[in-house]
């Protein structure tokens, strides 16, 4: 039964670990909460980022052996919504960690908010309004 309290794992591949975790740790300032390297056949590399204590978390993956290429969309949206305009302190440093600021495909999330794809093509959208 999924409960409000159901954890959440977002999966999703990258070209590289090291700069993912520059972007969500370092930039967006996530816990890494888990890190692997694959040891044998059929193992991935694994990063795992989200706030300390949260109820989700990415789980950005490489396979050595057959690694995968990130295929984001325009609209592929990581939205965090902040409930106050984004600092840009924090828009600087994720540009610092290896993100783009882009223009939302949708005007919606420019309207409110900034979008920072991360080094993977994957975008990062900082809402100032508030869920719900």
């Amino acid at each position: 039964m999924i409960a409000p309290t159901t954890h959440v794992r977002i999966a999703r591949p990258s070209r590289d670990l090291a700069a993912a975790e520059r972007f969500y740790a370092d930039g967006l300032g996530l816990a890494v909460q888990w890190r692997s390297t694959a040891r044998g056949p059929g193992e991935h590399d694994l990063l795992m980022v989200g706030p300390a204590d949260g109820g989700w978390h990415f789980e950005l993956t490489r396979d050595p052996a057959a690694p995968l290429d990130p295929t984001p969309t325009v609209d592929d949206l990581f939205v965090l919504y902040l409930g106050e305009p984004p600092e840009e302190a924090l828009v600087e440093r994720l540009i610092a960690a290896g993100g783009t600021r882009v223009a939302s495909h949708n005007p919606y999330w420019d309207e409110y908010g900034v979008t920072v794809e991360d080094p993977d093509g994957y975008r990062l959208v900082l809402c100032s309004r508030t869920w719900g």
